[in-house]
């Protein structure tokens, strides 16, 4: 498969050093030569010094035998010109990356196909998106729903009794010290099927033990999340009725859109033109407030002691990351912080700073799902994890469906957590036998999930 991508920005180069491994034909344009020297020589790529926009440079790129284009500059109008151009030129796909909203709207799509552009990738909705789910469960770092009732849920574990706070004191996370064997003898109805411990993701055995300080990944169905939520010690943390969010970039209005009318919003902007833009395109629900979101006698005015969930979202990484230490020692236990600098991410999350949004990475994900073979329905690059998640279809004579999943050869760093067998979500184990139509959540270390589609294919 070849593969060219426009732009060496962040998103450009986190997607380039991510598909290298794949043993793809991946050739990267920009004009900027010195972006492209240094990859050039990290990765096994071709770096091509060339105007996306330019049909000449297209054309050196081997535009032609393209599987897929994408357009990633910052520049959206760049995006969407070099993918109608590269169209014409013979990519089979393209994908553009926009900042325009209007353009998502499913009437517009066929408009954009015929214009030569086959999908559209906006990166803000995808992270609002993201932070709405999350919110609904102020325990939960992360919260992935699949179809027949099956969910993944990332879970911070921590030692209460070291805790000084009244509130926290109360609760006990019944997990600690155990191994995984002795977790599943109680016959709980889960699966661990990673660990993130010191910005290292273990795909676990039996033999396992969850210490203070993991971020455990769970598969289960819904109606075991709130057994998830007391073993854990997370019965106290408050549903989300208040949130607050300090920044009012295009996420913060994203995130507006996404959450539900239940939950009130507060959004503090410094900018006084951007409030009164943001009071016509917010929900009616949501008050806006001018003024500095770091400003502490502010967020404590405007009801900081008195929410459940609390978003940094400036287009400050560090700031963002400290406003959430903040609000968790505040009592916060539902915080977000926008962190789009990839060398912050272990840091944020060694710092406890709560969910970590990164748009690069959302964006990357989505990207990658049009590059699996097998059916995907859901693929989700975990922010925390180095780890993929996808459905798979398991086709008539797959491999999957001759022999139970101990005895299929899967690599040590796959997890199945569980399956949809007839509409409905089931876990499994190693002696689950697979069958044709089964869609199956598979758990993997990164640059792993490509190689899993001979297994279901």
């Amino acid at each position: 498969m070849k593969i060219v991508i426009a732009g060496a920005g962040a998103v450009g180069t986190y997607l380039a050093r991510m598909l290298s491994n794949e043993n793809l034909d991946i050739v990267l344009i920009d004009e900027d030569e010195d972006k492209l020297t240094k990859l050039n020589n990290d990765l096994d790529i071709m770096a091509l010094v060339a105007a996306p926009t330019s049909i000449k440079g297209l054309k050196q790129a081997g535009i032609e035998s393209a599987n897929l284009f994408i357009a990633v500059t910052p520049n959206e109008s760049e995006n969407l010109t070099c993918c109608m151009l590269a169209k014409q030129l013979g990519a089979k796909r393209t994908v553009a990356r926009i900042d325009t909203y209007e353009y998502m709207e499913p009437s517009h799509r066929r408009f954009f196909e015929n214009m030569g552009i086959s999908s559209l990738i906006y990166p803000e909705m995808l992270a609002g998106r993201e932070i709405a789910a999350s919110a609904q469960y102020s325990w939960v770092r992360q919260y992935i729903e699949f179809d027949g009732g099956l969910v993944l849920l990332s879970v911070k574990m921590h030692d209460f009794t070291s805790f000084n706070t009244n509130k926290e004191s109360k609760n006990e996370n019944l997990l600690l010290g155990h191994t995984l064997k002795e977790i599943s003898i109680d016959g709980h109805r889960f699966h661990v099927v990673a660990i993130k411990r010191d910005g290292d993701t273990i795909i676990p055995s039996g033999d396992e033990r969850i210490l203070a300080e993991d971020l455990v990944f769970f598969m289960t169905t819904k109606d075991q999340i709130t057994t998830i939520r007391h073993l854990s010690g997370k019965d106290s943390y408050p549903q989300v009725k208040h949130a607050m969010i300090i920044g009012g970039g295009k996420l913060a209005v994203r995130t507006d859109w996404a959450i539900p009318d239940s939950m009130s919003l507060k959004i503090i902007e410094r900018d006084p033109l951007r409030c009164e833009e943001l009071g016509r395109i917010t929900k009616q629900r949501t008050m806006i407030i001018n003024g500095d979101g770091y400003d502490l006698d502010l967020l404590k005015d405007e009801g900081y002691n008195h929410i459940e969930a609390f978003a940094a979202l400036t287009n400050n990484d560090e700031k963002n990351i400290l406003a959430c230490v903040a609000a968790r020692r505040n009592g916060i236990c539902n915080t977000y912080a926008q962190v789009e600098n990839l060398a912050y991410l272990d840091m944020a999350e060694s710092l406890d700073v709560g969910t970590v949004i990164n748009k690069k990475m959302l964006a990357a994900s989505h990207i990658y799902q049009m590059l699996l073979k097998a059916d995907v329905n859901n693929v989700k690059m975990l922010t925390v994890a180095d780890a993929d998640v996808a459905e798979f279809v398991v086709k008539a004579g797959s491999k999957a469906t001759k022999k139970p999943i101990m005895e299929i050869g899967l690599p040590s760093e796959v997890n199945i957590g569980g399956m949809i067998h007839d509409g409905h979500g089931e876990l499994v184990s190693g002696r689950t036998q697979l069958e044709a139509g089964d869609r199956v959540v598979v758990f993997c270390a990164s640059q792993t999930l490509k190689r899993l589609g001979r297994y279901f294919n």
